[in-house]
C-alpha cells in the first residue's frame, strides 16, 4: 500500500526545549512574528518559571546566534564571574576533597554551595539583553508576558521537576535538593508541602513573586537586575546573610561577545563556542573521528565504541589539563586543534592503546537548553543553568541563585582556583553546522559532564548515519569521560561483552535514555525536522 500523504503544514520556524510550557511561549512569539532570539527569550523566561533549579534569572548561561541577513554569527558569553570579595584563601582550610563525580569541591559545612556565600555574579540576564538588543525584532517588554502568565497562574510538577526535586547527592559529597527548597521561607513556600516533603508530579506551583520581578525586568530592562529594583534585593539579601556578592560585582558585569570555534567534519562546518565553555571538546572528538569511517564501523558496535570512547577520553584529559578562563589561562587552541595532535591521537586509538582520564570537572545535570530557528533563517542555540543551586530565594523576587563558587578549587595556586572576577570552565555547548555557509543544524543538550559527548553522539548520528534529529537524540548513547565506560540500558549485553573482553569496565545506566539531553533542529533542504531527547518533558514545534 502507498503510504499516506503527508497532511502537516510544513514549518517555516521551529524551536525545541525540554519544556512544554516554555516550547509553547516560544511557539508563540514565531507566530507573532518575533525572531528567532526573540522565540529564544520568551522561552527561557518561562523555563526558568517551570524549572526552577535548572535554570533562571539567577543563572548562568551561553548562547550562539547566526544571522544569515546581516551575516553576523556569534557566542553571547552569559558565565558568571567570582565575586570581588571572594579570595583564593576564602576555604583553604575547609578543604576536604574533590566531588567524587568529578564535579566540584567539597568543604566544611557546604558554604560553597548552599547559602549566600555559594553565589557568583549571575550572567544571563545581561547575555538575553545583549542578544535582544543585536537579534530581537519584537519589544522586551512583549517576551514576558508568557511567563509572568505561567507564574501567576500555576503550572503542575512534571516527572522531570519532581525528580530534580527528589535528588539526593550526598553520595557525591554534595547536598539533597530538598535542603535547597527549604533554605529560605520563601522556597519553603513555594517548593514544600505542608508536611515539609516536596511537591509531587500534578503539584500546582504558583510564583506571584517572579511573576512581579518578571514584570519589573519587562518594564525596565536588565538595568532593573545589575542596578535597580532587583538588584537591590539581591544586594541587601547578601549582606543580611554574610554574602560575597556585591552592588558592583552586579554593576559591574558585562557579557562577552566572542566567535566561535570552527571544525571542519565530513565537508560540513561545525561551530562551537570557545573556552571558559566546552565546545572544544567537541571540536577535539570530532577532528579524531574524522580519521575514521564510523559507518563502516556500525553505529554502536563494540569497535565504534571503543574507538569513540577513546576520542572522548583523550579530548576530556586535553582539555582538564588546558582549559579555564582565558583570562587567567591561554589555551593552546592551536595545538589542541592541529592536525599533527589530531592525527597522534588516531594514531594511538588504532594501535589499541587506552588513554586515562581519572576524573573530569564539569557543571551539575541540572542545566537546561533550546533550540530555534525563524522563517528567514536565523538560528539561535542556548544552554543556561544555575550549575549546583544554591537555594538562596532573595526575599520576594521568587527566583532561585546559583551556586557556581562550588565550581571553584578551594586550594590556592591551581587552574581553577579562587579569583575575583574569574571565570570557571563550563561544559555548556550550544552547537550550530553548516554545509557551506548555510546552517543545517542546531543542537544542544542539558547534562553536565556528558553535554559535550551527548551532542557529539546527536552530530555524528545525523552526519555519519543519516538519522533525522529525533532519531539521534534518541539513540542509545554511551560516555567515556572517565576510565569506565557508561552505556545506556538499550545498548546490548553483548557489545557490553565485547567491550569488557577488551579489557574496558563498563557500567550499564538503568536509565532507558541516558547522557544528558539532546535537543535540536535540521534543516536540510530549508526542511525543518525538529528532535526532543525523550528523557524530559518537552518537544519540537513548528510554526507554519
Amino acid at each position: 500500500m502507498p503510504r499516506p500523504a503527508r497532511t502537516m503544514p510544513v514549518a517555516r520556524a521551529m524551536i525545541t526545549a525540554p519544556q512544554p510550557e516554555a516550547v509553547e511561549a516560544g511557539a508563540d512569539i514565531l507566530r507573532a512574528g518575533g525572531s528567532a532570539v526573540d522565540a529564544m527569550l520568551a522561552c527561557a523566561f518561562t523555563q526558568g518559571v517551570v524549572d526552577p533549579l535548572m535554570c533562571g534569572l539567577g543563572g548562568l548561561g551561553t548562547i550562539q546566534v547566526f544571522d544569515p541577513a546581516s551575516g553576523r554569527h556569534q557566542i553571547i558569553d552569559g558565565m558568571g564571574t567570582c565575586p570581588g570579595a571572594a579570595t583564593a584563601e576564602l576555604w583553604a582550610e575547609d578543604f576536604l576533597g574533590e566531588c567524587p563525580d568529578g564535579f566540584g569541591f567539597i568543604v566544611k559545612g557546604n558554604a560553597n554551595e548552599l547559602g549566600r556565600r555559594a553565589v557568583t555574579t549571575p550572567g544571563i540576564v545581561a547575555a538575553f539583553a545583549l542578544a535582544h538588543r543585536q537579534f530581537g525584532r519584537l519589544p522586551w517588554s512583549d517576551l514576558f508576558a508568557p511567563a509572568i502568565r505561567v507564574a501567576r497562574e500555576g503550572w503542575p510538577v512534571r516527572p522531570h521537576v519532581a525528580g530534580v526535586f527528589a535528588t539526593n547527592e550526598a553520595p557525591y559529597g554534595r547536598l539533597p535538593y530538598i535542603e535547597k527548597l527549604r533554605l529560605t521561607p520563601d522556597g519553603t513556600r513555594l517548593y514544600l508541602r505542608p508536611d515539609g516533603s516536596a511537591k509531587r508530579i500534578g503539584d500546582i506551583i504558583r510564583n506571584p513573586d517572579l511573576a512581579d520581578t518578571l514584570a519589573v525586568l519587562a518594564r525596565d530592562g536588565a538595568e532593573a537586575f545589575y542596578t535597580g529594583e532587583i538588584a537591590a534585593r539581591i544586594v541587601a539579601d547578601q549582606k543580611a546573610h554574610g554574602g560575597l556578592l556585591s552592588a558592583a560585582d552586579l554593576a559591574g558585569f558585562a557579557p562577552r561577545v566572542n566567535s566561535p570555534i570552527t571544525v571542519a567534519y565530513r565537508g560540513r562546518k561545525v561551530s562551537v563556542p570557545p573556552p571558559p565553555t566546552g565546545g572544544i571538546t567537541i571540536a577535539q572528538i570530532l577532528r579524531i573521528l574524522e580519521r575514521f569511517d564510523l559507518a563502516a564501523l556500525g553505529h554502536n558496535t563494540p569497535e565504534y565504541i571503543r574507538v569513540v570512547a577513546e576520542a572522548m577520553k583523550i579530548a576530556g584529559r586535553d582539555k582538564d589539563e588546558n582549559i579555564g578562563d582565558p583570562d587567567f589561562v591561554t589555551p593552546p587552541l592551536a595545538r589542541m586543534l592541529s592536525d599533527e595532535w589530531t592525527d597522534a591521537q588516531a594514531a594511538r586509538i588504532r594501535r589499541g592503546e587506552k588513554a586515562s582520564l581519572t576524573r573530569t570537572l564539569a557543571d551539575a545535570p541540572h542545566t537546561t537548553t533550546l533550540s530555534a530557528v525563524d522563517a528567514g533563517g536565523m538560528v539561535v542555540s542556548v544552554t543556561h543553568t544555575l550549575a549546583t543551586p544554591s537555594g538562596v530565594i532573595p526575599e520576594g523576587t521568587g527566583f532561585m541563585m546559583n551556586g557556581a563558587m562550588n565550581w571553584y578549587d578551594p586550594r590556592p595556586g591551581h587552574p581553577s582556583s579562587i579569583a575575583p572576577g574569574k571565570r570557571r570552565f563550563s561544559t555548556l555547548a550550544p552547537t550550530i553546522v553548516f554545509e557551506n555557509d548555510t546552517p543545517v543544524m542546531t543542537i544542544g543538550a542539558p547534562g553536565g559532564a556528558w553535554i559535550g559527548i551527548a551532542i557529539l553522539q546527536g552530530i555524528v548520528n545525523v552526519l555519519d548515519f543519516g538519522m533525522t534529529m529525533q532519531e539521534a537524540v534518541q539513540a542509545p548513547r554511551f560516555s567515556a569521560t572517565s576510565d569506565k565506560i557508561d552505556i545506556s540500558n538499550r545498548i546490548p549485553r553483548a557489545t557490553q561483552r565485547a567491550l569488557e573482553a577488551m579489557g574496558y569496565e563498563v557500567v550499564r545506566s538503568p536509565l532507558t535514555f541516558a547522557f544528558a539531553g539532546v535537543h535540536g533542529i535540521t534543516m536540510w533542504d530549508g526542511v525543518l525536522e525538529g528532535g526532543a531527547d525523550p528523557q524530559r518533558d518537552g518537544y519540537p514545534a513548528g510554526v507554519a
